[in-house]
């Protein structure tokens, strides 16, 4: 693990800035490597705000049921750089990680690229290997320079939710220039898009997308899902109707993250129900509303349930306040979030809905707004808030509430580091 951190240190001086938005270096370096995005088959493009995980997993798991072998790229990680690379369905270990990365690196050799670039490339160097593979390759951030956006062709496009996030990186702030910076440069394909926040969204989505010759499937209108009053789980296109089993995911929202890959195996791949229904109950994600059932913190919050969720902005403020509203227990959020966010906003969607609101302080990373700053931008807010010294501490402190969930929140990071400490 060191050797890996590290080595990671050192790919970081290779550009100063963290983020840099152009196609330039990624194709310099990709060259250099023989450019092998054009060696690649069966091309997934993910993009969006917010989803784009939950997506490129549960038509990851859905294919892997009807017997294809994906690669697959995400990003950020939680606890390791290795679990950004899928190869042939599995994570890459860690030693043969680091020997990639050495190689792309000597390859580079004094020209600038920053991280992002020098892991994505290195994802489609090794990818080479299992070529004939699916190849899930999630966008980082944006799509326009982003450096997966480097491919001539491919089989879709699966679009998520778009929303207001990242902004400090845009000369055009609106959701509209969000809009044009994810969908002015994909490919002319199938694209599938996700159930939006609003109307309003969707239809600007719509006009964006007017000159791009694709094949578009909107949720909604060529697809859609929904629970009935018997919790059966109802999913139409125009291919027909399904009802589902329960997913192995929480949260409406993954439902129709969900339907947008179902959408998409079946046109696409022409997937059948059965290998369906099986893989929504196979996924693999974590992070995303995921409950802890055992170990070292889930002893600390004795009888009652410990959820985390890596959702930092406030798209996924909503989504995660309107699975709070369903649930039959008092929720206890702790919550840490890094310096660039809209604090604020993201908090005051859980205003008159949880019980209390617990800020902590996450010490591996200097990024991170400090739990005394956090407090003063929401001392008008009415919110009973309270600050604690660590993860362990406020676990703890929300431990003597009864038939309750303590719900953490607000950085991929601390999610991180809670499946470290647990």
């Amino acid at each position: 693990m060191m050797k890996l951190q590290n080595l990671i240190l050192q790919l970081e001086k290779h550009h100063k800035k963290k983020i840099d938005l152009t196609l330039d270096r990624t194709f310099n370096l990709l060259k250099k490597l023989g450019n092998p995005q054009n060696k690649l088959k069966n091309v997934i493009n993910v993009v969006g705000t917010n989803s784009k995980a939950s997506m490129a997993h549960s038509l990851k798991s859905i294919l892997n049921q009807a017997g294809y072998k994906c690669n697959l790229y995400t990003s950020p990680h939680l606890q390791s750089y290795s679990e950004r690379f899928i190869f042939n369905d599995r994570k890459i270990k860690e030693d043969d990680l680091v020997k990639l990365l050495i190689d792309v690196e000597k390859t580079l050799g004094n020209d600038n690229a920053s991280l992002f670039e020098i892991l994505t490339c290195a994802f489609l160097k090794f990818a080479e290997s299992y070529k004939e593979n699916i190849n899930i390759i999630e966008a980082g951030l944006f799509f326009q320079f982003d450096s997966t956006n480097v491919f001539k062709n491919n089989l879709l496009t699966l679009l998520g939710l778009i929303h207001t996030d990242h902004t400090q990186w845009l000369k055009n702030k609106t959701i509209e220039g969000i809009i044009h910076e994810k969908t002015s440069k994909l490919l002319e394909s199938n694209i599938f898009i996700n159930r939006q926040l609003n109307e309003d969204i969707r239809f600007k989505i719509e006009k964006a997308l007017m000159k791009n010759l694709s094949n578009k499937y909107f949720f909604g209108k060529d697809f859609n899902i929904s629970k009935t009053e018997n919790s059966f789980i109802h999913y139409q296109d125009n291919l027909g109707e399904i009802l589902l089993p329960e997913p192995n995911l929480l949260g409406d929202h993954q439902l129709y993250n969900i339907s947008t890959s179902i959408a998409a195996s079946r046109k696409i791949f022409n997937i059948s129900e059965e290998y369906i229904k099986k893989g929504i109950v196979d996924i693999n994600l974590k992070g995303r509303l995921e409950e802890i059932k055992k170990g070292k913190l889930k002893k600390l919050i004795g009888q009652n349930r410990l959820i985390i969720d890596g959702g930092h902005n406030e798209s996924s403020a909503i989504s995660i306040s309107n699975w709070i509203k369903q649930q039959n227990q008092d929720v206890h959020l702790i919550c840490s979030m890094m310096k660039d966010k809209d604090h604020k906003k993201f908090i005051n969607h859980f205003k008159n809905i949880v019980k209390s609101i617990t800020l902590i302080d996450v010490q591996t990373q200097k990024s991170m707004i400090s739990k005394e700053e956090f407090y003063k931008k929401l001392e008008d807010l009415n919110i009973n808030i309270v600050l604690s010294k660590s993860i362990e501490s406020a676990i703890k402190l929300n431990s003597k509430y009864q038939n309750s969930i303590c719900l953490c929140i607000g950085s991929l990071y601390l999610v991180g580091e809670i499946l470290n400490l647990n």
